[in-house]
């Protein structure tokens, strides 16, 4: 992971358009209507073999009165912020604007890389026509198009150039542990009552960014960094911007960590902005422990725990087979089991079963349950084996591997994680052909 870009402009420039286009997703919605983009959308791009974190912003309207475009122009100036890189676009179409002269001048104040990409540059002729826009002082133009693609492919090799340098900065091969989620679901309360347990040495260590706290953990048999986000900055006043900042604070935790730590608050439930922060660490493929925090506050009957439990796993599915564990941060219930769980789940990300076991194992669930049958075709497994990798890979060997489908390969996960002890962990499964 290598850091996160915000793409800015002025409305109906085609951010959401160029958005999907990096992350290979129709995400955001997309209309010619300006200030569509109200909500911020998050996702990954991917670029020889580099991935990034591409932000979509809102369109910015310059000292307009306008309470939604306030509230857009303060989630840009955040993001602008939070981003390590910029890219302003802006539309060959419809030519150099006042509106981009304006935010212009806003965003060579950042001081951060800005790349000024000519949105719509579909001909030979735009492509002339995108010359106007050296005027704003921002340096190299790219001429693209997001509909199609063109020129994309030159843009995100300058991008990836300028990505920071995520090289480790700690010595040692230590697991991490981050603490993400919403504001006020007790992130740092959880990591202040851990280390109030230390007996041994707790020494603070600075983290790869300026948004993201390490901390050497050396109590109870354990020896790890707690990463923990920063706090919030006093100016992002508004409940729905200081949503999205955490959000941002939480991409950067999410980048650093081996295992992600999502807590969410017992009062509340599982809510959207839990769903993206979650959205994001199953995409950047991080072991997931969930926290469900202020139990303490909840009125309970024989069953509450149980029946929370199944909420929770109705919403996050398709995902499965992830621990959920209720905690009281204040009054200290549980808080050493979620350092526990992370540890089990960090540790299965390195297990290695041995082919024997698996295949003794797999191919009787898959006995009990056999693929269904493509057009008559029968698809038999025959025979699975692990192979190295970041993540469990596990391959399995069959027939029609092209005919598998979808809802199987999630049975052979969840039979993999029940029967070998993967809660929480990512698992890669692909089929080949024997």
């Amino acid at each position: 992971m290598s850091g996160i870009a915000a793409i800015i402009g002025r409305p109906n420039v085609g951010k959401s358009t160029f958005f999907n286009r990096l992350i290979e997703s129709r995400k955001a919605i997309v209309d010619d209507q300006s200030g569509v983009t109200r909500d911020r959308h998050y996702g990954l791009a991917q670029w020889n073999g580099v991935t990034f974190s591409v932000i979509d912003t809102g369109g910015y309207v310059p000292e307009s009165e306008d309470i939604f475009e306030k509230a857009i122009r303060e989630q840009v100036h955040i993001a602008m912020e939070e981003a390590d890189l910029l890219l302003f676009l802006v539309d060959v179409t419809s030519g150099l604007m006042p509106m981009d002269e304006e935010f212009a001048a806003i965003v060579r104040r950042s001081k951060k890389p800005v790349f000024l990409v000519a949105n719509k540059t579909d001909t030979h002729e735009r492509r002339n026509d995108a010359l106007e826009f050296y005027s704003l002082g921002l340096g190299e133009i790219y001429p693209v198009s997001a509909v199609n693609g063109t020129g994309t492919g030159d843009l995100l090799d300058a991008v990836i150039e300028a990505l920071p340098d995520k090289a480790e900065p700690f010595e040692e091969d230590l697991p991490k542990l981050a603490f993400v989620g919403r504001p006020n679901v007790g992130k740092s309360s959880i990591v202040n009552a851990l280390l109030g347990r230390v007996e041994n040495i707790v020494t603070p260590i600075a983290g790869t960014t300026r948004d993201t706290l390490h901390t050497r953990y050396q109590a109870f048999g354990h020896d790890i960094y707690l990463v923990d986000t920063a706090g919030l900055r006093k100016r992002a006043k508004v409940n729905e911007n200081v949503e999205f900042y955490s959000t941002l604070r939480s991409i950067r935790a999410i980048e650093e960590c081996d295992v992600a730590i999502l807590m969410i608050d017992a009062t509340l439930g599982m809510e959207a902005q839990d769903l993206a922060i979650l959205n994001q660490i199953e995409k950047q493929r991080k072991g997931l422990v969930i926290v469900v925090n202020k139990w303490d506050l909840v009125e309970k009957e024989t069953n509450t725990a149980k029946a929370y439990t199944q909420v929770i796993e109705e919403r996050i599915k398709p995902l499965s087979g992830i621990p959920i564990i209720f905690v009281s941060v204040v009054e200290k219930q549980r808080v050493l089991k979620v350092l526990e769980t992370a540890m089990e789940v960090y540790l299965a990300k390195k297990k290695m079963i041995p082919t024997s076991q698996l295949n003794e194992v797999m191919l009787d669930a898959i006995e009990r349950y056999k693929p269904p049958a493509h057009r008559g075709r029968f698809i038999r497994i025959k025979y699975i084996t692990q192979v190295p990798g970041s993540i469990p890979t596990f391959l399995f060997f069959c027939n029609h591997p092209k005919h598998i489908k979808e809802n199987y390969k999630r049975y052979l996960e969840n039979q993999l994680r029940e029967n070998f002890g993967f809660q929480g962990t990512p698992i890669n499964v692909f089929f080949r052909e024997k």
